[in-house]
């Protein structure tokens, strides 16, 4: 089992953010019969693991100075908007004896005859899948094998998956993980790229229409109010 080491953690609130400027993750545990600690971690050890470990392996992880070791998965992670780097880790305790639900990765794995000879595009429906485990049967990754896409007709289901038999899948069996579309026709590329003429809607041709309509009355009213004027003048 993968493991990691981690420091009490003193430091709260907005002073977090001195924390982050020297590298180090601030981080909190919780879960089945602990209370919640705040924690510490080197931002360099975590990716490490998280590279290895995932969101769905456990990790024994135990603080600085001390032998003991808890099983963790890494539950949450917060990510900074801006830069994308981790600021933020929640590790769940486990109870080993108890089933954990969790989203695993999937990994596709192969060559499909569809898109290296006949130039289709993979499509990837879905990239992970809901599971339920013991803590020492989660897999990392479950593989998915696309050299079974050999037309544009094929796919590849959930149910078609090589799931571990101590594993159970939480969601629908006959939904389509991936497949391979056809490529693009020369006519369909050509209407790709017409340019698509611009619809004016035909409530606003209305509109316009009124407009120009009033526009021209009131320019054959002001000819007439002038020639009124001067004839008013002229008596």
């Amino acid at each position: 089992m993968l493991k990691l080491k981690v420091s009490p953690r003193k430091t709260i609130g907005k002073k977090v953010k001195n924390l982050r400027k020297e590298e180090i993750i601030p981080a909190v545990l919780y879960g089945s019969k602990i209370k919640p600690e705040n924690l510490q971690i080197k931002s360099k050890d975590f990716a490490e693991i998280y590279k290895k470990a995932g969101e769905s392996t456990l990790i024994d992880l135990s603080k600085k100075d001390s032998e003991k070791q808890i099983p963790v998965l890494i539950h949450d992670l917060q990510n900074d908007p801006v830069t994308d780097k981790i600021i933020h880790i929640d590790f769940l305790r486990v109870d080993m004896k108890k089933p954990i639900k969790t989203a695993v990765s999937l990994e596709f794995i192969g060559k499909s005859k569809a898109v290296a000879e006949q130039e289709g595009t993979l499509i990837k429906n879905i990239t992970e899948i809901e599971i339920q485990a013991l803590p020492l049967d989660l897999p990392h990754q479950i593989q998915v094998d696309i050299s079974s896409l050999e037309t544009f007709e094929d796919q590849i289901k959930i149910s078609d998956l090589n799931i571990p038999k101590k594993v159970e899948i939480l969601e629908d069996l006959d939904k389509i993980i991936a497949t391979v579309a056809a490529p693009r026709t020369q006519e369909e590329m050509e209407k790709l790229e017409e340019k698509p003429e611009q619809e004016i809607p035909e409530d606003a041709k209305e509109e316009d229409t009124a407009e120009t309509e009033q526009a021209t009355e009131q320019t054959e009213q002001e000819p007439k109010q002038e020639s009124d004027q001067k004839q008013e003048k002229t008596q």
